[in-house]
């Protein structure tokens, strides 16, 4: 029976150790699609050519973990925000630091070029957005209006706005020659994650942690779409280049949405986990995402993928018909104006001489310190000098990867990847047995004690759904490494699992030759410990079983009293997760019983309830913060009021926890990484009580 040589409609192209610690961020060049940018909590940005193991380029020069990172449109610059608040811009054909900028008082969580000229704009932790000259003039504009942190910016195709998103739920559009907001959009009842302007029209598309996709009409300002598929929060999306449809990158999938009216055109599963960012280029989209020190890219082929016709999700009334995407140019919706100038006849509303004087507009060139802390070490010369010193001055052209055939067969040829296999240890790919799917490649870092970053080296992971070749037993280790230290934080995503040692599955070598673990020794170390987790298993199960009943009479209060009373974090963590996701079932009553709670939650070891207390206690700042203060603030009142009395007693107890567990954050804002990040966010949240 001949075997059909079909190809996948999506694949994994590779998955890299992109820095020697945790990934924070990383970003696709969009005009290529061939350009990666990652930022680790290492304090360095190391740029990657997609499909390649090795790093063309480490730049470094931030003393704290880098947070976001961005191209410019045309991929010849990139700018990288830390957790101080402080920007710097590189010219990787120069392989040198443009500009150092200084002035936002908190993480930097979003960034974007003006498509056209040399402005930037950074969106901060402390609710600001900065405009900026990268060529001279500094902060030229701020933009203020936000109560949280700024998590996305994007300039408009014809460079005219500016549109924010944040995690307090709205998104602002912003005129950029008159240097005021034009309208805001309040429709999401979530953090906002991603905005994208429509390449063509004026539509605008927003993703928030709400799980919905929104369009909004530009002309008309109101929204005339919302799709609510999603499985989780909304966190990439991107238009096609002809603008017909809307891809959004969803937890292990792709969709691909219409609207007017709204509709799901196809459902394309992805194994790429939580995906970070997305490009398009040569009828692919390529999508990356990052786990701990790991960064994976993934491939999806559009031509294989519905954009229009039959619908899979969406309400459509039955009398009336289906329409098709109108094609480019055909729409009655206003199209975009791009002038044929570059950006400096553009004129940019700019603060005055003294405000871009001041510390919050601080500029500085690169001086002597900051070459001598920044530099831009070349990894790959080679690379280095065919993607940003071409000697054509054409544009090179990038060829579409090569789908690997459906049937299993090996996709080293057709990736052309004859440079990583011949520089693979020899011996190691003629053990894989014929007709085995092919080797995942990764990169694992070699440590040298003399250099500050780690060395790539390309190893291969054979899959094990065949049996490997014998090949002669490996020489017995002299001396073993130092077994690593447990962490002090145990994180919620982790490549091996906390308790259990490997070792304890292998039986010591005698005589420098490895003995044969039976069956039954075997089966032995796996079920150690096992009954003593049913147990546990069994008792986690009777405790939510108590709290179903009780949440099923509409009693939230009483269902989190009785989770707290059983004295198990588990079960208060579960119960949280579910009142976390819909902010309206929160009351004064709940606040007084769960911040002690959350007060254990923030000092546990485990990274998932540190995530989930961090999520509570944003909430009820965000929802009852304004009311505790204006209650306790409040003249007395003339008379009894038992209601006012009650409430204000409820606050002030409120207040008095909230004051402790100030210090805690205080105390862990310190801290380096995702977890400081997070700890740093509540601590401007809580810049209040000290007043």
């Amino acid at each position: 029976m001949a075997v059909a040589n079909t190809t996948k409609t999506s694949w994994r192209l590779q998955e890299i150790v992109a820095h020697s610690s945790n990934v924070a961020c990383l970003a696709l060049g969009k005009n290529s699609g061939r350009l990666l940018a990652t930022g680790g909590e290492d304090c360095r940005v190391n740029i990657w050519a997609v499909s390649k193991p090795n790093c063309i380029m480490s730049l470094t020069g931030h003393n704290n973990p880098v947070e976001c990172v961005k191209f410019n449109n045309s991929e010849e610059q990139v700018v990288a925000g830390s957790q101080s608040g402080s920007l710097r811009v590189w010219d990787l054909e120069a392989a040198k630091i443009l500009r150092t900028l200084m002035g936002h008082k908190a993480n930097i969580c979003s960034l974007d070029f003006h498509p056209f000229g040399e402005y930037l704009a950074s969106g901060s932790m402390d609710t600001n957005i900065k405009l900026w000259d990268v060529r001279r003039k500094g902060c030229v504009f701020r933009y203020k209006g936000h109560t949280q942190a700024v998590k996305c910016l994007a300039f408009s195709p014809d460079g005219k706005w500016l549109a924010s998103a944040s995690d307090d739920s709205t998104i602002k559009l912003w005129d950029l020659t008159a240097g005021k907001m034009i309208t805001e959009f309040t429709a999401h009842t979530g953090a906002i994650n991603i905005i994208q302007f429509h390449p063509n029209e004026y539509l605008l598309a927003s993703g928030s942690s709400d799980r919905t996709i929104k369009l909004w009409d530009l002309e008309k300002f109101k929204m005339i779409g919302s799709s609510g598929g999603e499985m989780g929060p909304v966190r990439c999306l991107a238009f096609n280049l002809d603008g017909c449809c809307l891809y959004s990158g969803a937890v292990d999938s792709l969709r691909v949405y219409g609207w007017e009216p709204d509709r799901c055109f196809d459902v394309v599963p992805v194994g790429w986990g939580k995906v970070a960012d997305l490009a398009i280029c040569n009828h692919q989209l390529i999508g990356v995402s990052y786990n701990l020190a790991n960064v994976s890219s993934y491939v999806v082929d559009l031509t294989r993928v519905k954009k229009s016709g039959s619908v899979i999700q969406g309400v459509i009334q039955d009398d009336q018909p289906l329409t098709e995407p109108s094609p480019k140019g055909s729409t009655l919706r206003r199209n975009y104006e791009r002038p044929l100038t570059t950006c400096s006849t553009q004129r940019v509303k700019q603060s005055s001489e003294s405000e871009r004087r001041s510390p919050e507009g601080e500029m500085r060139s690169p001086s002597s310190e900051d070459e001598k802390e920044s530099s831009a070490e070349i990894r790959n010369p080679e690379d280095y000098k065919e993607i940003f010193q071409p000697k054509s001055l054409a544009p090179p052209k990038n060829e579409p990867f090569p789908a690997p055939l459906e049937d299993g067969e090996s996709l080293l040829s057709s990736l052309g990847m004859s440079r990583c296999v011949s520089s693979l240890q020899p011996g190691l790919l003629k053990n894989l047995p014929v007709g085995s799917s092919t080797p995942i490649l990764r990169v694992e870092p070699t440590v040298v004690a003399t250099a500050p970053c780690p060395i790539p080296v390309v190893t291969t992971r054979a899959p094990t759904n065949h049996p490997p070749a014998p090949h002669p037993a490996p020489p017995p280790v002299v001396a073993m490494a130092k077994a690593k230290p447990q962490p002090s934080v145990i994180l919620s995503s982790r490549n091996e699992p906390i308790g259990l040692k490997v070792g304890d599955f292998l039986p010591p070598a005698r005589n420098n030759r490895p003995s044969v673990l039976g069956d039954d020794e075997a089966l032995a170390q796996i079920r150690k410990g096992h009954d003593t987790m049913c147990v546990m298993l069994t008792s986690r199960h009777k405790n939510l079983d108590t709290i179903r009943a009780v949440w099923g009479s509409g009693d939230v209060k009483t269902s989190l009293d009785s989770a707290v009373s059983m004295k198990d974090l588990s079960i208060v963590v579960d119960i949280l997760n579910i009142v976390n996701l819909k902010p309206s079932l929160w009351k004064l009553d709940l606040c007084t019983s769960i911040l002690p709670q959350i007060e254990e939650l923030l000092q546990s070891k485990y990274e998932s309830y540190m995530q989930t207390g961090c999520t509570s206690l944003k909430l009820i700042l965000k929802r009852f913060w304004p009311l505790i203060s204006d209650t306790l603030t409040a003249p007395p009142s003339v008379g009894v009021d038992i209601t006012r009395e009650e409430r204000h007693q409820k606050c002030k107890a409120c207040y008095k926890l909230l004051k402790n567990l100030s210090d805690l954050v205080k105390n862990k804002a310190d801290q380096v990484g995702r977890h400081g990040s997070a700890f740093k966010e509540l601590q401007l949240l809580m810049a209040p009580l000290d007043y």
